[in-house]
């Protein structure tokens, strides 16, 4: 089924940046990707998300998108193996929330991602080392 998540995601590149948006070709944000693939792969969303700025919970401290993974997601072992589907949470600077999501597509020497990046729409990048770094967790699609 892993197969399926990462054809969803593939399915929205080209999707124009739009916060907080999760519409398919017409815009999305990282979460409205992860939102967006959920639809196609497990379907109804299981909870409304209420407006958001793009500094959410940055002043509160708040690790709302780790906590709505450990809620709606299944949380990968540190000790696993990376693997394509898996939905991948990133601290984008030292000491600030985890903000950022995107979909692992591909594993290897030529590890990849599906993510929808501010300037840049919904695009598939390198996993290069300074990505993986700012990965604080995994997680995969609560499917068979």
């Amino acid at each position: 089924m892993t197969g399926a998540v990462v054809e969803a995601a593939r399915g929205w590149i080209g999707t124009p940046y739009l916060h907080q948006a999760s519409a398919k070709g017409a815009g999305a944000d990282c979460l409205g990707l992860i939102r967006g693939v959920w639809r196609e792969v497990v379907g109804r969303e299981p909870a409304d998300v209420p407006p958001y700025t793009p500094d959410w919970a940055e002043p509160q401290g708040d690790e709302a998108l780790w906590a709505a993974g450990m809620a709606n997601l299944r949380a990968v072992s540190v000790r696993s193996d990376w693997a394509p589907g898996q939905v991948l949470l990133f601290r984008m600077r030292d000491r600030s929330v985890a903000k950022h999501l995107g979909i692992l597509s591909r594993v290897g020497a030529t590890a990849a991602f599906v993510h929808a990046y501010s300037g840049h729409g919904v695009v598939e990048s390198s996993l290069s080392q300074p990505w993986r770094r700012r990965v604080v967790a995994r997680f995969l699609f609560p499917i068979s």
